[in-house]
C-alpha cells in the first residue's frame, strides 16, 4: 500500500491541495463494500446521480468546476476566445485572408498544436496518480521531462512550417493566393511552439494537484489584452494577417510570465516540496512517460486531425472559399462548446488519477460514472445551444451570404455531434487518468477513420451533399466514439487500475548495498536467536551471508514469526514487542512479522534526509 504519512502534499492548508482529504478509514471500509461492484458494468440505478452518492458529487464538483473554471478560462484566452477573436479580426480584413487564416489555423493543428497537446497529456496520468500516492518528487521530475520532450518535438514541427508549409498546401489542391496568404500566418505561429512546449506541461502539473485558480487568474489577464494587441497589429500597424498571428503569440506570452511569476514571487512555505529545479534525473528515466505520451498523442492527433482535414476537403469541394471560411467559423464555435466537456474530462482525469494513486478503486469508479452522466447533460445543453443560434451565428464572422447559408446549414448538425462529443470526452480523460491512452487510441483510429471517413468522403463526394456530408461524416464517427468509449469506461476493472497505479508511483529501487552482515539462525530451535554479528575476518561466505540477509529484508520475510528484525549497519537484532527503524545507509527498512507496518512517529526521525522502503 502507498505511503499514508502526512506531507506537505497531504494536508488541507497546503496551497496545492485545497480540496479537504478524505477520511482514510470511511473509505476502506467504502471499498471494501463496493469491491464486489468493480468488475461488472453499472447498472442503470447507477447511472443516475441519487441520494446515495450526493457526498461523491459534491466532491467531484468541487474538482470538476476548478478545472472547468480554470480551462474554460484558459481556453478563451489562448485558443477559444482567441480564435475567436482572431477570426473575427481576420473577417475584418476581407474574404481572402479569412479563409486563409482559417487553413493556416487548421494546418498548424494538424502538425503541431495537436502533437503538442497530445504529448503533454501523457504525463497526466502519471502526475494524477503520483500526487495521489504522495510522490512531490516524481511529479516535479515529470514536469521538467515533459517540457523537454515538447522541445525536441517543436523543433521539426517549425521546419516543416517555415519550409514545406507552402509545398504541402499546392500539392494538396488549394488555391494559390489561400495558400500564400496561409504561410504568413503560419510563420509567425513558430514562436508559439516554444511557449506551449512550456505551457502545456505547467497547467497538467497545477491541475493535478488541484490548482486552478491561479491559472484562471492569468488567463483572465492575459486575454484581456488580446483584442487590444490585434487591434494595435492588425489596424494601427498594418500588419494585416501576420498582425493577427503575432498576437496570439504574444497573448500565450503574456499567460506564461504571469504563471511563472505566480510560481518564483509568491510565498510558499512548502515549495520545496512540490517544486524542484532542474537536475540531471530529468535527462534519464523516460520509459514511463514515452510509454504514456506517444499513445495519448495518437488519440488526440487522430481526433483533431478529423476536424482540420474537413478544413482540407472543404478546398476540393465547389466554392472553396465560401466552404474554407465557413469550416473555419465552425470549427472555432466547436472549439467554443468543447471547452465544457473538455474541462469535465480534465476534471475526471484528475479525479481518477488522484483516487487510484491512493489506493481507492471505488471513489474511483463512481467519479467516472458522475463524469459521464455529467456530459450527457452537456451534450443536451451544447445541442440545444447550437440549434438556436444557427441563423445569428455566422453574423458575428462575416456578412457574406455564401458564408451564412452554409454555416446555418450546418449548426444543427454540429450541434448533434456535440451530443455524442461530450461523453466521448469525459471518458477519454477517464482513460488518461487511468493510464490507459493505447484504449482511446484505438477507438479514435476506429471511429473516426474506420466510420467517420469513409461516410463523409462518400455523402460528401459521391453523393454529392458537399458541405453537410462532412458533417454528416462527422455525426457518424461522435455517435460510434461514444459508444466504445463508454463502453470501456463501464468495463474497466478498477481493482487492477490500482495495481498498476502502484506499479506506476512506486519510488526507484535503492542504490546498491557494498555488504551487508546477517545472522545465521541455530537449526532446530523453534524460537531461534540471532547469531552475533560475524567478523570481517570470515571473507566471502560472510559476504554472502549478509547479502541473504539483505535480500531476505527487502522480499519481506523474516524467520522469525513474532519480532521485528533491525537492521543496522551491517548487524541484524532481535528486538520483541516493539518496532525498530534502523538507517541502513540510506535506506530506511523496517520489518515486522515478515510484512511492512507503519508507525509515523517513529520514523518521523528518518522521513526527511532518507528514503523509506515498505515491505
Amino acid at each position: 500500500m502507498c505511503n499514508t504519512a502526512s506531507s506537505p502534499l497531504s494536508t488541507s492548508h497546503h496551497l496545492l491541495n485545497p480540496i479537504k482529504p478524505m477520511d482514510d478509514e470511511d473509505e476502506d471500509d467504502e471499498d471494501k463494500t463496493s469491491h464486489q461492484h468493480l468488475h461488472r458494468l453499472p447498472t442503470l440505478s447507477e447511472g443516475n446521480i441519487s441520494e446515495a452518492r450526493i457526498d461523491e458529487t459534491q466532491q467531484a464538483k468541487r474538482v470538476h468546476l476548478c478545472a472547468q473554471f480554470e480551462y474554460s478560462a484558459y481556453c478563451s484566452s489562448s485558443s477559444c476566445c482567441c480564435c475567436v477573436v482572431s477570426m473575427v479580426f481576420l473577417g475584418t480584413l476581407g474574404e481572402l485572408p479569412l479563409a486563409a487564416g482559417s487553413l493556416a489555423i487548421g494546418f498548424a493543428n494538424i502538425t503541431g498544436y495537436s502533437v503538442l497537446s497530445g504529448l503533454a497529456m501523457g504525463m497526466e496520468p502519471i502526475c494524477g496518480q503520483a500526487f495521489g500516492a504522495g510522490r512531490p518528487d516524481l511529479l516535479a521530475l515529470t514536469l521538467h521531462r515533459a517540457v523537454l520532450l515538447l522541445l525536441l518535438a517543436s523543433l521539426p514541427i517549425a521546419l516543416l512550417w517555415l519550409f514545406l508549409m507552402h509545398r504541402i498546401l499546392l500539392l494538396s489542391g488549394q488555391d494559390p493566393a489561400i495558400a500564400g496568404a496561409a504561410r504568413a500566418f503560419i510563420a509567425c505561429s513558430v514562436p508559439d511552439l516554444v511557449l506551449l512546449s512550456f505551457l502545456h506541461p505547467l497547467r497538467i502539473y497545477l491541475r493535478a494537484q488541484s490548482v486552478t485558480a491561479p491559472v484562471a487568474a492569468c488567463s483572465a489577464a492575459s486575454v484581456l489584452l488580446h483584442g487590444p494587441l490585434n487591434y494595435l497589429l492588425v489596424h494601427r500597424l498594418r500588419m494585416g494577417i501576420a498582425g493577427v498571428a503575432l498576437a496570439s503569440v504574444l497573448t500565450n506570452l503574456n499567460l506564461f510570465l504571469s504563471l511563472l511569476a505566480f510560481l518564483l514571487l509568491l510565498p510558499n512555505p512548502n515549495r520545496r516540496s512540490c517544486w524542484l529545479l532542474p537536475g540531471p534525473d530529468c535527462l534519464r528515466g523516460w520509459s514511463n512517460l514515452l510509454r504514456l505520451a506517444v499513445p495519448t498523442c495518437v488519440s488526440v492527433c487522430l481526433e483533431w486531425w478529423w476536424y482540420e482535414l474537413m478544413i482540407v476537403l472543404c478546398g476540393l469541394l465547389a466554392n472553396p472559399t465560401a466552404t474554407v471560411a465557413s469550416m473555419g467559423i465552425l470549427i472555432q464555435t466547436t472549439s467554443l462548446v468543447y471547452v465544457f466537456p473538455s474541462s469535465l474530462g480534465l476534471g475526471a482525469s484528475t479525479r481518477v488519477g488522484n483516487e487510484l494513486g491512493a489506493g481507492r478503486p471505488a471513489r474511483a469508479r463512481r467519479a467516472a460514472l458522475v463524469a459521464l452522466a455529467l456530459a450527457g447533460a452537456t451534450g443536451l445543453a451544447a445541442m440545444a445551444f447550437a440549434a438556436s443560434v444557427r441563423h445569428a451565428w455566422g453574423r458575428m464572422f462575416t456578412s457574406d451570404a455564401d458564408i451564412l447559408r452554409l454555416t446555418a446549414t450546418a449548426l444543427p448538425i454540429a450541434g448533434l455531434c456535440e451530443l455524442g462529443n461530450c461523453p466521448q470526452t469525459a471518458g477519454c480523460g477517464v482513460l488518461r487518468g487511468s493510464a490507459r491512452p493505447s484504449a482511446g487510441a484505438h477507438i479514435n483510429l476506429g471511429s473516426f477513420y474506420l466510420v467517420g471517413m469513409p461516410v463523409a468522403v462518400g455523402l460528401a463526394f459521391v453523393a454529392r451533399m458537399g458541405f453537410t456530408g462532412l458533417w454528416l461524416g462527422l455525426l457518424a464517427a461522435q455517435a460510434s466514439c461514444a459508444a466504445l468509449m463508454f463502453y470501456a469506461v463501464a468495463s474497466t476493472d478498477w481493482l487492477l487500475e490500482v495495481q498498476k497505479a502502484k506499479q506506476l508511483t512506486q519510488p526507484p529501487p535503492p542504490p546498491p548495498a557494498a555488504a551487508y552482515s546477517s545472522s545465521s539462525s541455530s537449526s532446530s530451535s523453534s524460537s531461534p536467536s540471532p547469531s552475533p554479528s560475524p567478523s570481517p575476518s570470515n571473507g566471502s561466505s560472510n559476504n554472502n551471508n549478509s547479502n541473504d540477509t539483505y535480500n531476505d529484508a527487502i522480499n519481506g520475510h523474516t524467520n522469525e514469526s513474532s519480532s521485528t528484525i533491525k537492521i543496522k549497519n551491517g548487524t541484524s537484532d532481535e528486538d520483541e514487542g516493539d518496532y525498530k527503524l534502523a538507517k541502513l545507509d540510506e535506506v530506511v527498512v523496517c520489518i515486522h512479522n515478515g510484512c511492512h507496518e507503519e508507525e509515523d512517529e517513529k520514523r518521523a526521525p528518518f522521513e526527511n534526509d532518507h528514503p523509506l522502503i515498505y515491505l
